[in-house]
C-alpha cells in the first residue's frame, strides 16, 4: 500500500487528475453550503496532503510549477482588474487614500510582528501584508451602477498605491534576508525597478497595441500574447532582483487597457479562475501543517491581533479619508469594505515570505484566517453600505422619443438625422427564425426603419468547392425565408450574406458596415465547458458589438405579447435601455408593463422613495398612459430570483440584462440573470449594452 501511494505521488498524470477533480468538486460542494469555494480548495489541500491521504506532495516539481504559475496568475489578475483610466480621473485623491491605507496598516502590522517576537525585517514584511488590499466588493458596486461614485474610484485607484509599494517592501525584505542588502544595492534595486516598471507599463502597452492591431480579430493569438507578456514580465522581475509577482502585477496593469472587457480578457481570466489560481490555493492547503495550525489557533492571540489589527488600521485610513474629503459615512464604509479584503497580494507575498524562511507557520496560518474573514466580511459590508449611497440621477433623455435616440445616447453620440434605423437579425436556426424575424420587424417598423436578415456563410481556407457551394446555397435559403417573412409583416428587408471564418465576428463586422442600431439574436449555449473556455457566438457579439444587442428566447410570436415584465436592480443606462425596449412592446401591442425594481434590504426608505419617484417620473412621460405599473420589492439573492420568477409567471415576456461575466482574482460571484433564466417559463429578451 505504501509503495502504491509513493508511486502515485510521483506520477504527474495522477496528481494532475486529482487536482482537476478537486477543483471541479470541492468549490461546488462548499458553494451549496453557502461557503466560499476557496475554503473548499484549502480544505482539499489539507485532506490530500501530509496530514491526510498523502496523495499530493507540495514539494514535487509539478506542484511547485503549478503553484508558481498560480501565484503569478493571481497577481496578474489583480492588476488586470484595475481600470487605469478611471484612476487617472481622480489620481490625487487616490494617491492620498493609497498612502493612508498603505502606511497605517504597515505601521500596525510591524508593531504586531515586533510584539510577537519577530525581528525588524520579518515584522516589516508582516506590516506590508497588511498594507495591500483586493477590492472583492467591486462586482457588487458595478451591479448597483455606482462605479462613477468618487469614493469607489479612489479606492480602486488606491490599489495601485498599496500593492506596488507592498511588493517593493517584500523585495527589500527578501534581499535583506538573503544577505544581499546594502545602500548601494537598494539604490540599484529601486533604480532598476523604476526603469523596469516604465518598460512594462509603457513599452508592453505599446507593443501590445501594435500586436493587437496587426492580429485583427485572432483572439487565440491575442490570448497567447497576453500569456507570454505575463510570464516574460515575471521572469524580467526576477532578473532585476525582485519577486516575480511584482512583474505579474505590472503586466496586468499594462494589458488591462488592451483587453478591456472583451473576449480575450474573459479567456485569460477563465484559465486563471478554473485552473491555475485554484491549484495555487490547493497547494497552499497542502502546506498547512494541521497540528501546527490547530496549535496556532489554540494560542489565538496572534491570529486575533492580525485580524483585528488589519481591520482597525484599514478603518482608520478610511476614516481619515472621510475627514479630508468630507465623504459621508456610507461612502466611508464603502471605502473601508473595499479596502479590507486581503487575498491576492497578501496571499502571494505571504507564500514568498514563508518559502524564504522570513515568516513562520503561525503567520501563514493567521494570514489564511485573515483572508477567509476579510473575504467574507468585506463584500457583505459593501453590499449593505452601497445601498446607502446617493442614487445616481439618470439621464432621462426627455427629448429622445425613439429607441434609436437612446441607443445613440448610450454610445455618447448625437442621433444622425440622415441615417435610417437598421436592425440586423442573424438567421441560422429554422426553428427560431420566424419569431426572431418578427421581433426584428416589430422593432424596425416602430422606428420607421429597415431590417437586414444576415446569414454568415462560414467558409474556411482550403474548403473544397462543393462544400463552399453547399454553404452558400444554404445561406441563400435562410435569408430568402427571412425576406418572405418580412414582406408578410410589411417591413423593408435588405438581405445580406457574408462570407467569414468566424460567425460572431462576421455578425459584428456586418453590423458595423450596415451602421446597425440594434442586433437581434436567438438563444445559444452558454454553460458548456467549451462555451466557457472558447466563448460562444452570443458572448463575442455582446463584447464586440457597437450597438445594443437583444438576445431572445421566444416561445410565441412577439405580436402575441400581452403582458411584459422588466426587472431592474440598479439605476443605469443599461436599465433605461431595458425600459425603452419594453416601451416599444407596450405601444405596438398595447401591452401593460410591470417594472419590478429589486432593492437590497439595507436600502434606506428615502433611497427607495427616490428610486420610485424617478421611475414614476420616467414612465409617466411615455404613451400609452396607464399601461405602466411600478412595483418596488425588497429582495436580494434567492429572494430576488423568486420575486422575478413569481412576477414573470403572469407575464408573456421578461426583459432582463445580459449575463455578467465579471470575476476577480479567481473568486466568482453568482450572476443574477444566469440564476433566473432556467426558472422562467415565459419568453425572455436579454439586452446587452454596446461592448
Amino acid at each position: 500500500m505504501q509503495g502504491t501511494i509513493q508511486f502515485l505521488q510521483n506520477e504527474p498524470i495522477f496528481s494532475f487528475a486529482v487536482l482537476l477533480g478537486v477543483i471541479l468538486i470541492f468549490p461546488i460542494i462548499f458553494e451549496k453550503l453557502k461557503l466560499p469555494g476557496l475554503i473548499g480548495l484549502l480544505l482539499a489541500g489539507v485532506l490530500l496532503g501530509k496530514n491526510g491521504l498523502h496523495l499530493l506532495d507540495p514539494n514535487s516539481e509539478m506542484m511547485k510549477l503549478f503553484s508558481d504559475i498560480g501565484v503569478v496568475y493571481l497577481m496578474f489578475a489583480a492588476g488586470l482588474e484595475i481600470d487605469v483610466e478611471e484612476f487617472r480621473k481622480i489620481q490625487d485623491r487616490s494617491l492620498t487614500f493609497g498612502m493612508l491605507t498603505f502606511s497605517i496598516p504597515l505601521i500596525v502590522g510591524t508593531i504586531i510582528g515586533r510584539i510577537f517576537g519577530y525581528g525588524w525585517n520579518p515584522a516589516i514584511l508582516i506590516g506590508s501584508l497588511f498594507a495591500s488590499h483586493t477590492p472583492l466588493g467591486y462586482p457588487i458596486i458595478s451591479r448597483m451602477g455606482l462605479m462613477s461614485n468618487e469614493a469607489v474610484i479612489i479606492t480602486i485607484g488606491g490599489t495601485i498605491f498599496t500593492n506596488i509599494p507592498s511588493l517593493l517592501v517584500l523585495a527589500v525584505c527578501v534581499a535583506i534576508n538573503a544577505g544581499e542588502f546594502n545602500i548601494l544595492n537598494l539604490v540599484i534595486l529601486l533604480g532598476g525597478l523604476v526603469i523596469y516598471s516604465l518598460v512594462i507599463l509603457f513599452g508592453l502597452e505599446w507593443v501590445g497595441r501594435e500586436f493587437f492591431r496587426r492580429s485583427g480579430d485572432e483572439q487565440g493569438t491575442q490570448f497567447l500574447f497576453v500569456l507570454l507578456a505575463l510570464f516574460l514580465s515575471a521572469v524580467g522581475a526576477q532578473i532585476i532582483g525582485v519577486e516575480k509577482i511584482v512583474g505579474a502585477f505590472l503586466a496586468g496593469l499594462a494589458v488591462s487597457k488592451l483587453v478591456g472587457q472583451g473576449p480575450v480578457k474573459e479567456k485569460v481570466e477563465f484559465v486563471g479562475t478554473v485552473l491555475f489560481i485554484p491549484m495555487f490555493l490547493v497547494n497552499l492547503g497542502l502546506r498547512i501543517d494541521l497540528p501546527a495550525f490547530v496549535d496556532s489557533l489554540s494560542s489565538i492571540w496572534l491570529t486575533l491581533a492580525v485580524v483585528i489589527g488589519l481591520m482597525v488600521s484599514k478603518f482608520v485610513a478610511a476614516w481619515l479619508t472621510k475627514l479630508l474629503y468630507r465623504y459621508s459615512w456610507a461612502e466611508m464604509m464603502v471605502i473601508w469594505s473595499l479596502s479590507v479584503p486581503q487575498v491576492a497580494a497578501t496571499l502571494a507575498a505571504t507564500l514568498v515570505g514563508y518559502r524564504v524562511g522570513l515568516l513562520k507557520e503561525d503567520v501563514l496560518n493567521s494570514v489564511i484566517v485573515l483572508m477567509l474573514v476579510t473575504a467574507t466580511v468585506g463584500p457583505l459590508v459593501t453590499a449593505r453600505s452601497a445601498v446607502r449611497l446617493a442614487v445616481p440621477e439618470p439621464n432621462l433623455q426627455a427629448g429622445a422619443a425613439t429607441f434609436e435616440d437612446f441607443a445613440a445616447a448610450v454610445e455618447g453620440t448625437e442621433r444622425p438625422t440622415d441615417k435610417q434605423f437598421t436592425v440586423v437579425v442573424p438567421v441560422y436556426n429554422p426553428e427560431t427564425e420566424q419569431y426572431l424575424v418578427e421581433l426584428a420587424a416589430l422593432l424596425a417598423r416602430h422606428e420607421g426603419g429597415r431590417m437586414v436578415p444576415l446569414a454568415i456563410a462560414k467558409i474556411q481556407a482550403q474548403m473544397p468547392p462543393e462544400e463552399m457551394e453547399t454553404v452558400l446555397v444554404e445561406s441563400e435559403r435562410r435569408v430568402a425565408a427571412a425576406v418572405q417573412l418580412s414582406q408578410n409583416l410589411g417591413v423593408n428587408a435588405e438581405p445580406l450574406i457574408r462570407v467569414d471564418s468566424d460567425v460572431a465576428l462576421g455578425i459584428c463586422h456586418a453590423s458595423r458596415e450596415q451602421r446597425a442600431n440594434s442586433i437581434v439574436m436567438g438563444w445559444g449555449e452558454t454553460s458548456s465547458l467549451r462555451a466557457r473556455l472558447f466563448g460562444n457566438v452570443i458572448d463575442t457579439v455582446l463584447w464586440s458589438s457597437h450597438c445594443p444587442v437583444a438576445v431572445a428566447r421566444l416561445l410565441d410570436s412577439p405580436t402575441n405579447i400581452r403582458r411584459i415584465m422588466v426587472a431592474l436592480d440598479n439605476w443605469s443606462e443599461a436599465s433605461l435601455l431595458r425600459l425603452r425596449f419594453a416601451r416599444i412592446f407596450a405601444e405596438v401591442n398595447q401591452a401593460p408593463v410591470m417594472v419590478l425594481y429589486l432593492c437590497n434590504p439595507g436600502m434606506p426608505a428615502e433611497a427607495r422613495e427616490q428610486v420610485n419617484s424617478l421611475l414614476v417620473a420616467l414612465v409617466a412621460e411615455w404613451e400609452p398612459r396607464g399601461a405602466w405599473q411600478v412595483q418596488m420589492q425588497v429582495a436580494v439573492g434567492e429572494e430576488a430570483v423568486a420575486a422575478v420568477v413569481n412576477t414573470a409567471a403572469s407575464c408573456d415576456l421578461a426583459i432582463l440584462r445580459s449575463p455578467e461575466r465579471s470575476t476577480i482574482v479567481g473568486l466568482k460571484f453568482e450572476d443574477f440573470t444566469t440564476a433566473v433564466l432556467p426558472l422562467l417559463r415565459c419568453s425572455v429578451v436579454m439586452l446587452g449594452e454596446p461592448g
